[in-house]
């Protein structure tokens, strides 16, 4: 799969149902070539409550990558 790929890719809270933000970005492992994270731009509406920008979401976190969106376990956002 490659980056383009994902980046039009709706990121959901699977507990909540409801769109964190859109896939700017990935983080990967120099090492190991494998990705860590990836790093969304926060919903226009959410960044009333904070100063952060994105968000980065941990690629343990993510739960599934489906066809259209990417489900990922509960945040604290």
């Amino acid at each position: 799969m490659r980056l383009s790929e994902i980046q039009n890719k709706d990121v959901i809270n699977i507990n909540t149902g409801i769109k964190i933000g859109n896939i700017i970005d990935v983080k990967v492992n120099s090492e190991t070539g494998k990705i860590e994270s990836i790093i969304l731009e926060k919903r226009k509406f959410s960044s009333i409550f904070s100063n952060a920008d994105e968000i980065e979401i941990y690629w343990n976190q993510i739960n599934k990558i489906g066809e259209d969106v990417i489900l990922v376990e509960s945040l604290t956002i």
